[in-house]
């Protein structure tokens, strides 16, 4: 069928009924192409131990239990779930990732306050005493600030924290250069593709999850540039002329 001139599509062709979910960045947008160029170049250093790139991201989660018991697999029928479920809370899963090093981890607080992030840092901070920099790559979330390490401590081991980051900000809408964000991703659909009731239970999941990781010692090959993005995404550039 065609209107008003426009062209001819087959069945199927457009969806309207159908929509994909994305971070769209506004066009010519210097803002982010600024932060996103930043992120890029970090990620083409080449691995240095001394100066180790970290990626770092957190989500929440929601508790859910059974409403109703579960029934049993068995042979020629599969485990039958009831659609009705019991809230429990939620809580909040902080990831890490070195891409070039292959160290993970995962852990679970209660809250995302400003306090539970700067002893998240802190943690991160001890786990590479030799490092003279951990070059920290997150989103910039109004608790991933410098200052929150002041509130939770005190002058002195905030200003020992952060003199051992170099922390480089992904661009607002820009959650995808985020390699951290990718691994949680990755790790909902591996470990919490089920209800989990109970905050130790998910810590315990989750401690498996990231054991598993480190022995295995996953690395990431980010191949997405500068370069190709000046290409791919020009349209988030200024134009000139």
């Amino acid at each position: 069928m065609q209107v008003n001139g426009s062209k001819d599509f087959k069945k199927n062709e457009i969806r309207p009924h159908k929509n994909d979910y994305w971070c769209i960045p506004s066009k010519e947008d210097a803002e982010f192409v600024a932060c996103m160029e930043d992120v890029l170049d970090v990620y083409e250093r080449p691995y240095d131990a001394k100066y180790p790139v970290v990626c770092m991201d957190e989500k929440p989660y929601q508790l859910l239990g059974d409403a109703r018991t579960s029934l049993p697999m068995k042979p020629g029928s599969d485990k039958k779930v009831d659609s009705e479920y019991k809230r429990n809370g939620t809580c909040s899963i902080f990831g890490f990732i070195e891409p070039l090093g292959g160290w993970h981890h995962v852990s679970v607080r209660e809250q995302r306050t400003a306090t539970d992030w700067a002893e998240e840092i802190k943690f991160l901070v001890n786990c590479y005493p030799e490092a003279e920099k951990i070059v920290l790559v997150m989103d910039n979330l109004n608790t991933h600030k410098v200052a929150s390490l002041y509130k939770r401590y005190n002058p002195e081991e905030a200003r020992r924290i952060k003199n051992k980051l170099e922390i480089h900000y992904t661009p607002k809408h820009g959650s995808w250069l985020d390699i951290a964000e990718i691994e949680l991703n990755m790790m909902t659909r591996q470990c919490l593709n089920r209800r989990i009731d109970n905050i130790d239970t998910l810590r315990k999941e989750l401690s498996a999850w990231e054991t598993e990781k480190c022995e295995e010692r996953k690395k990431v090959n980010w191949h997405f540039t500068t370069k190709d993005a000046r290409v791919k995404l020009v349209s988030l550039y200024p134009k000139f002329g």
